[in-house]
């Protein structure tokens, strides 16, 4: 499958990566902080798609990751008709 094709599969929304975890353990996907809470329903490598992002509130991982996303959830990787 070529990365065209997967992309043109995947969820729309703000952004669609896959998740990974940080050396702070902090779960992000892209330049954009998951809420810890809800990343551990999923595995690091999964796809995701966030659908809203807010700016980080967190003073100590503001600098890495200015926004913050807990509306997120597994890409959705059925093809379009």
């Amino acid at each position: 499958m070529t990365k065209a094709s997967e992309e043109r599969m995947l969820q729309k929304g703000v952004y669609t990566g896959i998740m990974e975890k940080d050396e702070n353990n902090n779960f992000f996907c892209g330049d954009f902080l998951l809420d810890y809470k809800m990343a551990t329903k999923y595995n690091i490598g999964d796809w995701i798609t966030i659908k809203s992002i807010i700016e980080n509130p967190s003073d100590i991982s503001y600098n890495k990751y200015p926004k913050k996303s807990k509306n997120f959830d597994k890409a959705n990787n059925k093809p379009q008709q």
